[in-house]
């Protein structure tokens, strides 16, 4: 299976994995930045479909990552995501974004069996969800995904962007302090999930915030 998979509720990523791939990659990218997701993101899928030599038709399915994130940069990502689904005809699935962390932890040499993973919400806040995971299995979601202060946290290990951030109020994972979400982890885990035989979420957004953009009120009409 092939799929597409992009993430933009951090970094704008997109990935090719399969299960037929060594280690499941065919090509991925990632941005260093957390603002440009709507100029890099068109013409870095149509790099990564020509350095695999695969085309849309080629595609088995897309994954999107449906955040938690910021309404801008999340949408980016799912519009496109929603768009080549629709062009091409394939199924479009949803992945919370914070399991492309989760699985990373999991996969780790030293994961713990509880754990939490969060990323930057800005003001001074944290999108975060915690985790269980036993050995030979995906991470399972026990809790979230939730906005808040990183002082609230639960009292477990932390991994991820939000946790370097405040490092001085959480257990943070140093190895982990500056990792975001990421297609390639998020496509692989889609992979894992679904071969499992489990289910995927839809495309909705997980907006934990109203948008900053306010609808203008009626204009009065002057007498």
């Amino acid at each position: 299976m092939l799929i597409l998979a992009i993430d933009t509720s951090a970094v704008a990523s997109a990935a090719l994995v399969s299960d037929d791939a060594p280690e499941s990659v065919l090509a991925s990218f990632a941005t260093a930045d957390t603002r440009t997701h709507a100029e890099v993101l068109a013409p870095g899928i149509d790099a990564l479909l020509a350095e695999a030599g695969v085309s849309g038709s080629d595609v088995d399915a897309i994954v999107t990552g449906v955040g938690p994130g910021p309404f801008t940069g999340l949408r980016s990502g799912i519009v496109t995501a929603r768009t080549l689904a629709f062009v091409w005809g394939k199924p479009l699935y949803g992945v919370m974004s914070l399991d492309a962390i989760a699985l990373e932890v999991a996969e780790s040499t030293d994961s713990a069996a509880e754990f939490i993973v969060a990323t930057d919400a800005r003001r001074k806040e944290v999108y975060w969800a915690r985790y269980t995971f036993s050995d030979a299995q995906l991470p399972h979601l026990a809790d979230g995904p939730h906005v808040g202060f990183a002082a609230d946290l639960p009292d477990l290990p932390v991994y991820g962007a939000g946790a370097g951030i405040y490092s001085d109020v959480v257990k943070a994972v140093p190895e982990f302090s500056t990792r975001q979400p990421e297609a390639l982890s998020l496509g692989q885990f889609a992979l894992a999930r679904l071969a499992a035989g489990e289910q995927l979420l839809d495309s909705t957004p997980l907006y934990l915030r109203e948008s900053d953009a306010q609808v203008p009120g009626p204009r009065k009409r002057a007498l």
